[in-house]
């Protein structure tokens, strides 16, 4: 098992930082399925101010790439991110094509 954490902003608007929550409320099942069908086994998303952090934990086998080509290939994942994308906006210095960032760990007790 592989655990990995990623950093995206929400945009500063206490309407869209609701709505946003509110679809994270009830995830579409087809979503959740190409989630778990990557080989993430347990996925949590944290939000403080308009900052959120997702905490995912993986199978050994899982890539990012891969995870990436299956979700280029799924029409439902292309809505829901395209309807995501209105609530967000890139972390500084973020490259072109890359949404949420992944995360340095610097301290483990």
């Amino acid at each position: 098992m592989k655990r990995y954490c990623l950093a995206l902003d929400l945009k500063e608007d206490p309407d869209l930082i609701n709505e946003y929550k509110v679809y994270h409320e009830n995830v579409w099942p087809e979503i959740k399925e190409s989630i778990t069908d990557s080989g993430i086994v347990d996925m949590e998303i944290y939000c403080v101010s308009n900052r959120l952090i997702m905490i995912i934990e993986t199978s050994d086998d899982f890539t990012f790439e891969r995870k990436v080509a299956m979700d280029e290939t799924n029409p439902v994942v292309i809505k829901w991110e395209k309807l995501m994308a209105k609530y967000q906006q890139t972390l500084p210095n973020t490259p072109e094509g890359v949404k949420w960032v992944l995360m340095e760990k610097v301290f483990k007790l």
